[in-house]
């Protein structure tokens, strides 16, 4: 009966920015808890691979690519995808950039760029698919957060302050959509080896104080955030809200 809380047997997820890292390690891991799973990215190409790959091992997987950042965009897929997959019962808020620079050389343009994938894709996807959980009276979103939602560091000012948007967004969205029995809640990965962190894996000197500096010793690798999400996603989390979940080794946790 306990492990039947975590079944997502006949239930829908859609995963953004998840030809890749992170995104694509929860779309498969919420793919084996048993559920139909949408890919989400702009490089077509790119996505077939990675849902070929998926259904490869048995999954019951889609692809659509669509700019999450284009409010426009995300309201046209999603509709076209609830009328043809269906109905969404789960939305992971995974799609997101890093651009490091000192904050008193950032440029403009890039601010606005980070801005516009880490927290407007967010509240686009949220938006869209949470009024159709409103009327359903059910839903699961998971936003993905950061160390950085808890933490600074030099050279990522506006990645921290979008990841701390994050968790403002959820907590907000949390109070305003409970009632409707949606739950809104985040994780907050640590040091993960993905694409976007390959410049600080490959650092050794950043290799070497990461370790020390987290309680684990290590970076994470991306397949233990599926568990958090598994969870997040199922019935065993219905009284979970506006909650971040940190998956870190104990990071913020510690000075």
């Amino acid at each position: 009966m306990s492990l039947a809380l975590f079944d997502l047997t006949g239930r829908t997820a859609l995963i953004t920015g998840s030809s890749q890292g992170i995104g694509l390690a929860l779309a498969a891991g919420l793919g084996k808890a048993g559920a139909t799973i949408i890919l989400n990215g702009r490089d077509a190409t790119k996505l077939e691979q990675a849902r070929s790959a998926l259904a490869a091992q048995g999954l019951k997987v889609h692809a659509s690519a669509f700019d999450v950042s284009d409010s426009k965009a995300v309201e046209a897929a999603i509709t076209t995808l609830e009328g043809t997959v269906g109905p969404i019962d789960i939305l992971i808020n995974n799609a997101g950039k890093q651009h490091r620079a000192p904050a008193a050389e950032f440029p403009d343009e890039a601010w606005a760029d980070i801005f516009r994938v880490n927290v407007d894709s967010a509240f686009y996807a949220a938006r869209s698919v949470g009024r159709r959980m409103i009327a359903r009276q059910r839903g699961k979103i998971i936003n993905i957060g950061s160390v950085q939602s808890e933490l600074g560091r030099p050279t990522i000012v506006p990645y921290a302050t979008t990841k701390g948007a994050i968790k403002m967004m959820t907590r907000g969205l949390a109070a305003e959509w409970a009632k409707h029995n949606i739950q809104v809640n985040a994780i907050g990965p640590g040091y993960f080896k993905t694409p976007l962190n390959q410049a600080l894996v490959d650092n050794p000197d950043f290799s070497a104080w990461l370790c020390t500096r987290t309680p684990a010793g290590r970076w994470g690798d991306v397949d233990e955030l599926v568990g958090a999400a598994i969870f997040l996603s199922s019935d065993a989390s219905n009284f979970v809200n506006g909650h971040m979940l940190m998956v870190d080794g104990g990071l913020t946790s510690a000075v």
